[in-house]
């Protein structure tokens, strides 16, 4: 991470973070699966499919192993919601920004020649972290959400977690980082607009980061408790017409 933002001493505390923070490894497990509804429930039903690309959040950093990360996660809330089964896939690379989504990681998926009911898009946070600009990540995200259309009809795009709580970060880059976050979210929010995605900012939303459960060891990345407790922030985020397009009745 380069971390060079804010007030003389968010750059010290920027510097002193890069060479003192040992980041997890993406964990072991296969990142795809499928998380039920009802046992008992008729095969007829279509499971819903869900896709998600992006960054460690995405790649289940932080857990002993991807079954336990926020993707998944968040089709088990899915399938409570949505009253199905869902199928769910993982395309997550620890330190992607929005332009490694772009290059790398959708032209992949698009490859596969797959589609799915959402597409989930979550980067942000290591853009900020690489000083990228408000322009490069307006650019970026706007054709990453032109390139995507043909993966889905329903796009959503994820903000940052909360690095503005993260403990191994000093006080006043954390205050630097809040301020990015909320900058890039107020152009995020614009784009999505623009191109009939959904946006989910996450940013100030209640997810018990303040718990002792909810970081992981490298006191950077959400924990498996963390990563549930986002879960229900970001289901009541996409709020009930949203969900309504995908409840079994």
């Amino acid at each position: 991470m380069t971390l060079g933002i804010g007030t003389p001493i968010a750059t010290i505390q920027a510097l002193w973070a890069k060479h003192t923070i040992h980041l997890a490894d993406p964990p072991e497990g296969e990142p795809f699966g499928v998380r039920k509804f009802d046992q008992s429930m008729s095969n007829d039903v279509k499971p819903l499919t869900i896709c998600a690309i992006g960054d460690s959040m995405v790649a289940a950093c932080g857990t002993q192993n991807q079954q336990e990360g926020l993707i998944p996660d968040i089709a088990e809330g899915f399938a409570h919601k949505f009253r199905r089964d869902v199928s769910w896939e993982a395309h997550g690379k620890l330190g992607a920004t929005m332009r490694r989504v772009r290059y790398r990681l959708l032209p992949e998926v698009l490859k596969s020649g797959k589609t799915f009911d959402i597409l989930l898009l979550c980067a942000g946070s290591n853009d900020i972290m690489a000083n990228r600009t408000l322009d490069e990540w307006r650019a970026d995200l706007s054709v990453v959400l032109d390139e995507a259309k043909p993966l889905s009809d329903h796009i959503v795009v994820l903000s940052p977690g909360q690095m503005q709580h993260e403990p191994s970060l000093g006080k006043a880059l954390r205050r630097a980082l809040e301020r990015e976050m909320d900058e890039q979210a107020a152009v995020s929010k614009e784009v999505c607009a623009e191109h009939g995605a959904t946006y989910v900012d996450m940013i100030h939303e209640n997810v018990h980061a303040d718990a002792p459960d909810f970081f992981s060891p490298d006191h950077f990345h959400p924990s498996a408790q963390g990563y549930q407790y986002m879960v229900d922030g970001v289901i009541a985020k996409l709020g009930p017409a949203f969900v309504q397009q995908f409840v079994v009745q």
